[in-house]
């Protein structure tokens, strides 16, 4: 067994959550998965893994939560895992190929998506590479939620492993586009914090080119219609958070 903790951040995962403990749970030592309250059966199903330590915190953000969640890790080193994700046979057996008695501060690797049904392996989803193995005391998780992003305190290198971390998106259109609304939301006001404008370059430009870059530019095409929607869904996403920013901060003058 790997000196090695598992960190999950989840919300009614019921449907992800047994198969992303799976492919985690004879590579590490520990799991210890944090909860935001989840109203389903998150809960009764880690219970069933003796290895996993189920703590629940009150939701703060993705950023906020995540770095709590590696707090709570006795390990030094923690792989991050959202409750959607897995490790492919391939990559499990990269990480166990490592030194941990010499190991370098973080590693990364590919995510590769399913989207309803469809492995994606083009456009802006693959190779979407990510670092999510790291020493914790050396890393910490940044960014503008919710799109966070583990990133070296002090600099220094990834290593990049083979195999991909599997990532199990939307089992439907319909699935995707109500996630959307409720990441706009998030990024609008995150935007607004960090006083963010809804140019006309944001609101007109943006969206289009989105779309551009990823079905021709990064070859989403070539995933056929699959790529079509992702692509669409972008530039969609896209407008909807730099709209939801024109009216928060409409909204702030006016009161």
């Amino acid at each position: 067994m790997l000196p090695l903790s598992a960190v999950i951040i989840t919300y009614n995962e019921e449907q992800n959550i047994r198969r992303c403990i799976n492919s985690l749970h004879e590579l590490v030592s520990e799991i210890v998965v944090v909860d935001s309250i989840s109203k389903d059966k998150t809960k009764q199903i880690c219970s069933e893994f003796s290895k996993v330590r189920f703590i629940e915190h009150p939701f703060e953000g993705h950023i906020q939560q995540k770095n709590y969640a590696l707090d709570q890790a006795k390990n030094d080193f923690v792989i991050s895992l959202d409750a959607d994700e897995a490790l492919s046979d391939e990559l499990r057996d990269a990480i166990k190929e490592i030194d941990f008695s010499n190991p370098a501060p973080a590693y990364k690797f590919n995510r590769l998506s399913n989207y309803c049904g469809q492995w994606i392996r083009h456009g802006s989803w693959y190779p979407d590479v990510k670092m999510r193995l790291f020493n914790r005391h050396l890393t910490r998780w940044k960014g503008t939620n919710p799109h966070d992003k583990a990133e070296l305190v002090d600099g220094g290198k990834a290593i990049h492993l083979s195999g991909n971390l599997l990532h199990y998106t939307f089992s439907t259109v319909e699935d995707h586009i109500r996630k959307l609304d409720y990441f706009s939301t998030l990024a609008a006001k995150a935007y607004l914090e960090k006083g963010r404008r809804a140019t006309f370059f944001n609101l007109y430009i943006r969206p289009p080119f989105a779309f551009f870059r990823d079905f021709v530019l990064r070859t989403g095409f070539l995933d056929g219609y699959s790529g079509f929607i992702i692509a669409r869904n972008t530039a969609v996403y896209t407008f909807q958070k730099y709209s939801k920013l024109r009216q928060l901060r409409l909204n702030s003058k006016r009161s």
